[in-house]
């Protein structure tokens, strides 16, 4: 349930910002309240821009296991003041019609353990009535979806950039399900890389070059460059059949059908867009192409490439059996959007894959928005997320390999978004019987010391600790879709071309 433009409390919103060592203005002075009026401290001002730290990256670590990299569970606080819409509606009407991925039951069991704090204090009455500023934190027990086990390679690193080779499954940033598996997370944790700016950013799927600003100075000067389209990205991407020989250019507007799930389509309605594509090998059966994207919309490579009947061979979204018997190719569908997206979470219910999306059934039932605004300004979109579970479901990073390009025309308006719901998940256990002493403990199993390997792990409240869910395989989070160069006025970077795109790589 992050608030729009601020998101999880990340513990940031307490530190001092660069002003912290000027004399602090005097306080406001409390009105007097009628009788039985509850006192709401004003707002407080948050420190933007304030980068993660050691204490951050210190919430949890990582373990491997079977070609994953795992993150152990661990307690966070997700904050947000009251929406507009809540107030004068009682806490529990909001998370009973807003918030539904946990049954009320898990609500009650969690104020009774105090982990609601409304304006900092516990929360012992969820008939409590919201006001305006209101302040709402949540502490969760977090689990987040393993990602590839491949190295992030540093391709460069200079005074003004960082230059990594982002393997596939991964994303760029914190958002949704993702924290510590993250590319801004791991650069931190593991190779001390910190305050860094994200420059343009890669679908969580696509593999290959990701820059990276260190000083302001060089994002704002490279941020120009962008808006003046003087960089050129170079894609490489494994298809279905045999691509044509020659160029092919396809400047097909693209739609947006959901933000929740992550899903396009061609539609005249949709945004301008253009790619250029250059065959560069076939094997028989599937074919290399160099993808040149000149506008940067959201999935604009691989919606093309489904338009042009060649969607990519392993793609989770658009090469599946939901898009009808041609898979979506000359745009021809025969689904209504509602339809369509029924289809694809039922294909991957069915695979027990979801979590390639990087969404869980039990995400589907959040609605609301999020507009998540990046350090550059930049506004992202993601569904809000659930101040309980800390889930919001961007299946990936709507800020994707096609979509880097900051658009000077880009329309900026957030667009309303298709909501899926799905039935919460039974936990198997009745959460208003649970026993009082162990709900108030943030301690681990066993009542084990903080900082104990693993005492985290195992928590009463959390239902997806009682839930068993199949890991993907390493080569279910791999989409032969890479970013091979990136390149400016002032630089040029390249990655090793992937193994599927090798000439002797066999399917």
């Amino acid at each position: 349930m992050a608030e729009p433009g601020s998101g999880p409390c990340d513990r940031r919103d307490e530190e001092p910002g660069p002003a912290g060592k000027e004399e602090a203005a005097p306080a406001p002075k409390k009105r007097r309240l009628a009788g039985g009026e509850r006192y709401v401290p004003p707002p407080r001002k948050l420190s933007t821009g304030v980068s993660f730290g050691a204490e951050h990256f210190a919430e949890t670590s990582y373990y491997f296991e079977g070609g994953l990299r795992k993150v152990r569970p661990y307690y966070f606080d997700f904050c947000t003041y009251c929406k507009g819409r809540w107030v004068g509606r009682s806490l529990l009407h909001v998370f009973g019609t807003e918030f539904r991925a946990q049954p009320l039951s898990y609500y009650r069991a969690a104020a009774r353990a105090g982990r609601l704090r409304l304006n900092e204090e516990p929360v012992r009455d969820l008939d409590i009535v919201l006001k305006n500023n209101d302040f709402l934190r949540n502490t969760v027990h977090r689990h987040e979806p393993p990602v590839t086990a491949q190295p992030l390679r540093i391709l460069a690193e200079d005074e003004e950039v960082v230059v990594v080779d982002k393997p596939s499954s991964l994303p760029v940033h914190p958002c949704g399900r993702f924290r510590h598996n993250t590319v801004i997370f791991i650069l931190g944790k593991e190779h001390g890389l910190t305050e860094l700016h994200t420059l343009h950013r890669l679908d969580r799927m696509t593999s290959g070059v990701l820059m990276f600003a260190k000083t302001a100075a060089v994002s704002k000067r490279i941020d120009e460059q962008v808006r003046e389209r003087q960089l050129e990205k170079e894609y490489i991407c494994r298809v279905v059949g045999e691509f044509p020989e020659h160029e092919v250019v396809c400047e097909e507007p693209i739609l947006v059908v959901s933000y929740k799930v992550g899903v396009c389509r061609v539609d005249p309605k949709g945004k301008s867009c253009k790619t250029i594509f250059q065959r560069l090998s076939y094997n028989g059966r599937t074919s290399v192409v160099k993808c040149l994207p000149r506008t940067g919309r959201t999935h604009q490579i691989r919606v093309h490439l489904q338009y042009l009947g060649h969607p990519i061979v392993n793609d989770p979204i658009y090469n599946m059996e939901a898009w009808g018997p041609d898979r979506g190719k000359g745009g021809k569908i025969g689904k209504t959007d509602e339809e369509l997206l029924k289809a694809l979470v039922e294909e991957h219910h069915s695979k027990q894959s979801l979590e390639i999306l990087g969404i869980l059934e039990e995400d589907l039932n959040i609605s609301g928005e999020n507009k998540d605004c990046r350090d550059s300004g930049d506004c992202t979109k993601s569904a809000e997320a659930d101040p309980i579970n800390g889930s919001s479901c961007p299946a990936e990073d709507k800020k994707d390999p096609q979509s880097d390009e900051k658009d000077p025309k880009k329309d900026t308006k957030d667009p309303e978004r298709d909501d899926i719901t799905a039935c919460p998940p039974d936990s198997g256990i009745n959460l208003e019987m649970l026993d009082k002493d162990k709900e108030l403990g943030l301690c681990g199993p066993e009542g084990g010391p903080v900082g104990q390997k693993g005492w985290e792990e195992k928590d009463p409240l959390c239902v997806e600790c009682r839930m068993s869910r199949r890991d993907p395989s390493p080569k279910e989070l791999v989409m032969f879709l890479h970013a091979l160069r990136y390149k400016g006025p002032e630089f040029e970077y390249c990655s090793d071309m992937p193994e599927w795109a090798m000439d002797d790589w066999e399917e």
